[in-house]
């Protein structure tokens, strides 16, 4: 058995187009909300939540509507592309407001965003899984995850590149940057994947890999057994807590720098931009060594390395060219956790129902970024910015905890002849 690493590739530009908006998201929003709008840490929190507040709500609705259509292009397709055009048409209205001072028009735009962007989350995860066979859902995902850091990297460098150093700049040149990377990323992924077609070879593979499941847990009912149904709850959980522990850095790190290390401009993404390439490098290697040690031990190790990383980010009172080393093992930490982590909740799950855990598994992500956002901006303010790495190691430790809990969907590939198997692409 052999991942499809060009269909695999093509889907990831869905997940590419997504990542690069976020990392736009999380760096700039809070600073046109500071620096123009004149927002307190505590606000700047709850409006950072709101994204995540719409998709607790959206993305279990419309990842368990996308399983349940059926078009000529597919079930997932259409939404990705309605999607991307409702929120690339209102993007570009966010540095408009910024630029006008006009905090109305920004809140309506911001808001139709956050919407158009979780009516296609879940559909757009949701289409790696339903196109490839199980046991090498982890492998597919590392390369998904591979495109996603691209995107962020991108959207990191053109930050860094093109907001000037300098109070209340305009950042249209870097939202239009990114929105054409949305359109282009988007319209190559139609062209490529043939959705309603692949679906249909893939699911007699993935019905017969259910049945498998069902004699191999002693049940054919589609409830879901005690043992398994706890595993589930325990990952959830351990999702929210790395959640909260990584949206926290993620979402202050802009300001952060520029408080305690004193970074102007768009500096602050330099160190971002090591943690993301280091991630870039981990994200194939990590993939491979899960099909071999299992993703429940990779995990572990990942959420290890950043809880460390955040401990070490809290010795540092000023800047340093070393902070760079310990974002790195931030990325490779992130990304050992992000490979395997939504791979063993829909392992748990039937094909059919795939777009319903893709929903499952962001409704407690996103309940920790809807969460994390509002406390931890609360110690910021009140407390200072120093609370920020604590915090993290804090939750980073809970979800190990957790995580230990865990005894299903550790799924592994059949082992290979040669470990030049694991790069073999099927047309």
């Amino acid at each position: 058995m052999k991942l499809n690493t060009r269909r695999t590739f093509f889907i990831g530009l869905a997940f590419l187009s997504i990542s690069s908006f976020w990392q736009l998201y999380d760096n700039i929003i809070p600073l046109i909300l500071q620096n123009t709008f004149g927002v307190g840490e505590t606000f700047t929190g709850t409006i950072m939540a709101m994204d995540n507040l719409l998709a607790l709500f959206l993305l279990p609705i419309f990842g368990a509507f996308s399983d349940r259509v059926d078009t000529r292009f597919g079930k997932r397709t259409p939404f990705i592309v309605l999607g991307t055009i409702g929120a690339v048409s209102f993007m570009l209205l966010i540095p408009i407001s910024s630029n006008l001072g006009s905090f109305p028009l920004f809140f309506v735009s911001l808001g139709a965003v956050l919407l158009f962007m979780s009516t296609y989350r879940s559909p757009a995860v949701a289409l790696m899984p339903d196109l490839t066979p199980k046991p090498l859902r982890s492998k597919a995902n590392a390369i998904i995850n591979l495109m996603g850091a691209v995107g962020a990297i991108f959207a990191l460098a053109v930050i860094s590149l093109l907001v000037p150093d300098k109070p209340n700049p305009s950042y249209f040149s870097v939202f239009l940057v990114i929105a054409l990377l949305m359109v282009f990323s988007v319209t190559v992924l139609v062209k490529t994947i043939k959705e309603k077609r692949l679906s249909e070879e893939m699911k007699e593979f993935n019905d017969s890999q259910d049945l498998e499941d069902e004699e191999t847990n002693g049940s054919g009912s589609d409830e879901m057994p005690a043992d398994v149904k706890r595993s589930l709850y325990f990952i959830l959980a351990s999702i929210f807590l790395w959640f909260t522990a990584y949206n926290a850095v993620t979402t202050a790190f802009s300001r952060y720098a520029g408080r305690v290390w004193g970074l102007q401009g768009g500096s602050f993404a330099n160190a971002l931009l090591v943690a993301t390439g280091a991630a870039i490098l981990s994200y194939i290697p990590i993939g491979i060594i899960a099909s071999k040690v299992g993703r429940k031990k990779t995990i572990i190790a990942g959420i290890t390395l950043m809880s460390t990383s955040y401990f070490l980010g809290y010795l540092f009172i000023e800047y340093s060219p070393v902070i760079n080393a310990v974002f790195a093992l931030t990325g490779i930490g992130w990304a050992a956790i992000s490979v395997n982590s939504y791979p063993m909740v829909v392992e748990m799950s039937k094909s059919a129902d795939v777009g319903k855990y893709t929903g499952l598994y962001y409704t407690f992500s996103m309940s920790a970024q809807i969460f994390t956002p509002i406390l931890s901006g609360f110690f910021l303010e009140t407390v200072g910015y120093r609370t920020l790495f604590p915090y993290s190691v804090f939750f980073s430790l809970a979800s190990l905890l957790t995580m230990l809990m865990v005894k299903h969907g550790d799924s592994k590939p059949p082992k290979k002849g040669s470990s030049l198997d694991n790069f073999d692409v099927e047309d």
